[in-house]
């Protein structure tokens, strides 16, 4: 049997949403969850189902996406809660081991699992698509421990996909840059902070305000590296532009400041860890 084509995946997903009848989303207003949480919407509603998009608040979570999962969430209608969710209080997180991802995961999934028991809701499901099973993803366990589902991964559908479906719909996010937390800015190993993660975000909105797209600002210490795409790092390199960075990045508290050659790359900091898992 071939491969199946994105309408077969879509109406699987349909399906099986209908069949689970009453659906909790992780919510973190990002392409996949955004897209997610409108088809739960368009297959629960016109049936009575019930439908809640749960969105977690901490100092991850920079305050701009916490404003447009809100806006997103009145946009298609749907049943919103926000949850503090601070993994900087989990024991051994601050210490950003290589399984960071799971402490963090695993306290948001017994909130959200606890939440949907109150709430009498059947199901708990995150956005996790199929490109994820590719990349290192401990937060993976914890959905499995908690019985959490990732129906777009079940699906079998990967992001271009759900662009795609997204433009489709009408959903603003069909070409919004991808995002992961800004714990995901720091090697394994090094401490994570508050201050710290204050620095990142301020320098990926100092990005965002100049017309950077797809970027990444990952934090080495004193040293800022930043991922762009191939235009991009072309366009900060130029003396101006990189004077400029270099200024306020230094204003922000990083003493050096580099661009990486690869440009920005999804997860590039587990590219670290064969020599970490060998040593």
């Amino acid at each position: 049997m071939g491969a199946k084509t994105t309408d077969q995946k879509v109406t699987w997903l349909k399906s099986e949403i209908a069949s689970l009848g009453s659906i909790l989303v992780a919510f973190s207003g990002g392409v996949d969850s955004t897209y997610l949480l409108k088809i739960c919407y368009d297959t629960l509603n016109p049936v009575g189902g019930r439908l809640l998009g749960v969105t977690a608040n901490s100092s991850t979570y920079p305050a701009r996406e916490l404003g447009e999962a809100i806006e997103l969430a009145s946009h298609i209608g749907i049943e919103h809660k926000i949850i503090n969710s601070e993994e900087l209080n989990i024991a051994g997180y601050s210490e950003n081991p290589v399984n960071r991802c799971y402490h963090c995961k695993n306290e948001l999934f017994n909130k959200l699992t606890l939440l949907a028991q109150d709430e009498g809701i059947t199901a708990v499901v995150d956005g996790s698509n199929a490109e994820d099973l590719t990349d290192y993803r401990p937060g993976s366990e914890a959905a499995r421990e908690h019985s959490v589902r990732s129906l777009l991964q079940e699906a079998g559908l990967t992001k271009e996909e759900i662009r795609n479906q997204s433009r489709n719909l009408g959903l603003p996010t069909w070409n919004k840059p991808a995002f992961a937390c800004l714990a995901s800015r720091f090697p394994y190993g090094e401490n994570i902070t508050a201050e710290k993660l204050q620095m990142v975000d301020e320098a990926e909105q100092f990005l965002r305000d100049l017309g950077f797209g797809q970027h990444r600002v990952r934090h080495h210490g004193g040293i800022a590296r930043i991922e762009l795409t191939a235009d991009d790092i072309t366009k900060a390199v130029q003396t101006e532009m990189a004077q400029l960075i270099y200024k306020e990045f230094q204003k922000i508290g990083f003493i050096y400041i580099a661009v990486d050659l690869l440009g920005y790359r999804a997860g590039s900091l587990n590219e670290a860890l064969s020599t970490l898992t060998s040593s």
